[in-house]
């Protein structure tokens, strides 16, 4: 049987409900059954550890426990294609592969079948199988219901000895093991399958390049990032979901990564009963219809539960409950080139930082539709700038690399650097910043420093009564899509770190919303110049060019 071939068929019949991109990934791969090239399809192989799973492996858990694990067709499906496609080697296609799965659908048992077959039959002598988390109670999950599907099969106890930290199959020196964060101390590992649990919740994305790279001598190793989503932005999720989406959408060519993305196609699907599959292939079967139905009653009844819902059930990416924007109110992926706009006038803003903050510095324009365009930098201290990434595990390191963010000699920051990128934006961009709104904490030499190099300052108070109205704005600004930021990822991190505090009278100012450590500082500085928009308008607009 060709659980590919049925899955897609299920899925064209719509006898299956899916998302847009599982159902092209898997009309990929059909097509692939038909069409071998440099990849052909192996029914023998494909089959394996699906006949070694629903022969050895038994449930350990609730009303199923000790009984034979019977895969679901979107399992099978997936490990068809997963050990299936191999080249003239008949080395496998795939190294890695992304699945993206709501709670419930029965990731940790379908992940710890996969892992001992790969343990005890997948043909690789020394394998080493590691189940690695944020934290290591997290990456035993998968591990300890291994070591559970060994205590329940003869066949299986006969071979696998559980030791104190790893479960050894000795007849090839294989070993599987649970890792949790500390990523400096996984140097030397020659890891052959490494399954990454719930990757939403790892900040270090260290931890996943160092397992990545520690798959290099094998001949055929094996990666798969399993997740829900989660509310923690910018961080190794996003990148990886960004590329998986890449390769489902065919913008990133990469024959070696499979995606598998269960999720609503529109985030308004979440009501919609006949759409909960798209996310949840298993509903109905290992996820319990009623128990989904009761959620989304209460999430309808209580916000405050809604986040947690769309997240986790739902695979919405979001941020946190207590930010002050949502993920897609937030998000806008459209670009621009600043040298359009020689000639212009702009607004600018900053918010500066000492030591530990990041400084930031904003340029906002308008075109003829009144469309609005940021452009911004930032800073930070060259001093411990390598110690800081590593220990925040914040990837100010790429962002330096994408020229988003500068280094200033020395342990604080210069502030004729920031001099420096306005009259940098004068020169080579031909924008002229009519006015430079900055926060009133700012250090009076560069106020000084700016107002000589003819730039006209004004002091932004950073209270309800100065940033309520024009937060509005730019909140509302955002939701219509209305602000271009070139996509900045920093920029984006910050807004969706960013949460509001309100007074009696119900005015607002921005502040974490998130872990100290996650910064807001691109968002003050944007604020700033939108208080200029606000308390200029109509002078501004009257400077664009028609």
């Amino acid at each position: 049987m060709n659980y590919i071939e049925e899955y897609y068929k299920a899925i064209q019949t719509k006898k299956i409900i899916t998302s847009k991109r599982v159902r092209r990934q898997y009309e990929k791969l059909f097509n692939d059954l038909k069409n071998s090239s440099e990849y052909h399809y192996d029914e023998k192989l494909a089959m394996r550890p699906i006949e070694f799973i629903e022969r050895f492996c038994k449930h350990s858990k609730g009303e199923w426990a000790g009984k034979a694990v019977k895969l679901e067709l979107f399992q099978k499906a997936f490990i068809n294609a997963l050990f299936g496609f191999v080249d003239a080697q008949n080395k496998r296609r795939y190294r890695e592969a992304f699945f993206y799965v709501a709670r419930k659908n029965g990731k940790s048992t379908l992940l710890a079948c996969i892992a001992l077959y790969c343990l005890i039959a997948d043909g690789e002598s020394g394998a080493e199988i590691y189940s690695v988390a944020t934290k290591k109670d997290q990456a035993a999950l998968i591990f300890n219901e291994a070591v559970n599907m060994v205590k329940q099969s003869a066949d299986l106890r006969m071979n696998v000895k559980k030791r104190k930290s790893d479960l050894y199959f000795g007849l090839t020196f294989s070993v599987m093991k649970p890792l949790g964060k500390n990523s400096d101390t996984l140097d030397g590992l020659n890891s052959s399958l490494v399954i990454v649990d719930e990757l939403h919740s790892i900040q270090d994305r260290n931890l996943y390049e160092v397992m990545k790279q520690s798959q290099s001598a094998r001949r055929q190793p094996l990666l798969i990032s399993i997740t829900t989503a989660g509310t923690l932005r910018e961080s190794i999720f996003d990148d990886i979901y960004k590329y998986a989406i890449g390769v489902a959408d065919d913008t990133i060519d990469d024959k070696s990564f499979l995606p598998i993305i269960y999720e609503l196609d529109d985030k308004e699907e979440w009501i919609k009963k006949d759409c909960w599959q798209k996310a949840n292939p298993a509903l109905g079967s290992i996820k319990k219809i009623d128990d989904l139905n009761a959620k989304v009653k209460r999430a309808i009844q209580s916000p405050r539960d809604l986040t947690g819902v769309l997240v986790k059930d739902f695979n919405i990416i979001e941020n946190r409950s207590t930010a002050w924007l949502t993920f897609d109110d937030l998000n806008n992926t459209a670009t621009f080139d600043l040298n359009l706009f020689k000639g212009s006038y702009a607004i600018g803003g900053a918010d500066l930082s000492i030591t530990t903050d990041l400084t930031c510095a904003t340029i906002l324009l308008m075109d003829q539709s009144e469309n609005r365009f940021v452009s911004q930098m930032y800073w930070l201290p060259a001093d411990n700038f390598d110690i800081r990434v590593k220990r925040e595990k914040i990837p100010y390191d790429k962002w330096l690399e994408e020229g988003k963010l500068r280094l200033c000699a020395g342990n604080t920051i210069n502030y004729s650097d920031v001099t420096a990128w306005f009259i940098e934006i004068v020169e080579v961009y031909e924008i002229t910043p009519a006015w430079v709104y900055y926060d009133s904490y700012s250090a009076r030499y560069w106020i000084e420093e700016m107002q000589a190099a003819g730039f006209n300052m004004i002091r932004c108070i950073q209270g309800a009564k100065t940033l309520s109205l024009p937060m509005q704005m730019l909140g509302a600004d955002l939701k219509a899509k209305k602000i271009n930021y070139n996509n900045n990822s920093l920029l984006k991190w910050c807004i969706s770190n960013t949460g509001i505090k309100e007074d009696r009278n119900g005015n607002i100012v921005p502040i974490k919303s998130q872990n100290p450590k996650f910064r807001i500082d691109g968002l003050a500085s944007l604020l700033d110049a939108y208080v200029g928009l606000y308390e200029h308008y109509n002078e501004y607009k009257n400077t664009i060019i028609r």
